[in-house]
């Protein structure tokens, strides 16, 4: 009888490396996942066969990189898993040799670069007649973008950065040639574009794309609930189904290259509740649990791939089901003015899931609480900025 597959999933300080965890074990696979700490909710977690105390922290880039290189050449894994930025784009510049070793879940180092550059996915959407916001390209000052279009409000943003880091929003031409002065600002590492009315709901779409190139699975889910409002992450989420945004996502990783699990950040404007694409993330979304608790099991996905088997392909979208991360929900329920008018009852939305409790494997809910009360501070300076 052959032994199971030993899946390494890296990150475990990540929320979303847990559903992977547990779709792993059910499917009969033996787990190891890598922790910086004790107090990440992965650790905590009774579910992985292994944990591996290491380095995988973006703050020690270069020593996080030579340590997830040597365990994946120590041979002991089958399937590398990167649930975030951070190890996905470790592992996509090292695909080529850890590939000897294991299968690699992460797109080529070209692939991932692209995807990752704010720019260049703006440029391929306007390129497929894809609806983003208006970016004009190449611009070496603020005068010369608004020569090149840009319209105001615009915002000015990292073309390579996750979140809303670097996020910055100017009602006029001047306002932003000021702040790029005192702030030194190297426009050619910078996305220039209009900014859609920040009152606009946030969306991330989720795709499987299995080796062809073929899209398996997709779905939708809106952020109803952001803490901090302004900039911050979602804490409650729910599943809708629009037809229309599943084929502009589909287009545009399609036309990306992208394998694998990607998720697109795309806004619902205001103006016409059109969707504008925002980003690409070559990686799991935050709030990807829901997804699993819908029926769209991803790692099994992964599984058949990895194998060389057809992939299944998931439709269903049970667009009942709200998710709420309830530590930092609870948070935005206090310094909300929209508390009331935005609860999950008024929205017509009965089943409010625990998006990181299970009475089978309760405590990384409250390691999650513990070690964000412990970088509270750092986190919210992060969103100030």
């Amino acid at each position: 009888m052959n032994r199971p597959e030993h899946v390494l999933i890296l990150e475990g300080y990540c929320k979303q490396s847990l559903p992977f965890i547990r779709a792993f074990k059910e499917l009969g696979c033996e787990v190891s996942v890598l922790c910086g700490s004790r107090l990440d909710c992965s650790y905590a977690s009774r579910l992985p066969d292994h944990k591996i105390l290491g380095v995988c922290d973006f703050a020690r880039p270069e020593e996080s990189e030579r340590f997830i290189v040597d365990l994946v050449k120590s041979g002991r894994f089958d399937i590398v898993f990167p649930p975030f930025d951070f190890s996905a784009r470790i592992l996509s510049h090292h695909k080529q040799e850890l590939s000897a070793y294991a299968y690699i879940c992460a797109n080529d180092a070209d692939v991932f670069d692209r995807a990752n550059d704010k720019n260049e996915v703006m440029r391929v959407c306007m390129e497929n007649g894809l609806p983003c916001p208006r970016t004009v390209f190449g611009a070496r000052s603020v005068a010369d973008a608004v020569e090149k279009g840009l319209v105001f409000p615009a915002i000015i943003k990292p073309a390579r950065s996750f979140g809303a880091r670097g996020f910055h929003a100017f009602g006029t031409p001047d306002e932003m040639e000021r702040y790029v002065r005192e702030q030194g600002i190297d426009l050619e590492a910078s996305v220039l574009q209009e900014c859609i009315p920040l009152s606009s709901e946030v969306l991330s779409g989720n795709v499987y794309i299995d080796r062809f190139g073929e899209v398996k699975s997709s779905f939708l889910y809106v952020s109803k609930h952001l803490f901090p409002e302004k900039g911050g992450t979602s804490t409650l989420n729910v599943l809708i189904d629009r037809e229309d945004i599943h084929r502009i996502i589909a287009t545009l990783v399609t036309r990306m290259q992208l394998r694998g699990v990607v998720g697109v950040d795309l806004m619902l404007d205001d103006r016409d509740k059109g969707p504008r694409v925002i980003e690409i993330n070559p990686r799991a979304a935050h709030a990807i649990t829901i997804g699993f608790l819908s029926g769209f099991n991803l790692a099994q996905q992964i599984l058949e791939d990895a194998r060389g088997e057809t992939v299944t392909r998931f439709t269903h979208s049970d667009t009942s089901l709200c998710v709420r991360i309830g530590q930092t929900d609870a948070l935005w329920f206090l310094s909300s003015p929209n508390r009331f008018q935005k609860s999950p009852r008024r929205m017509g939305y009965k089943r409010v899931r625990e998006q990181m409790f299970y009475w089978d494997d309760p405590l990384p809910w409250f390691a999650f609480l513990l070690q964000g009360l412990c970088d509270f501070r750092q986190k919210m300076k992060e969103k100030k900025h």
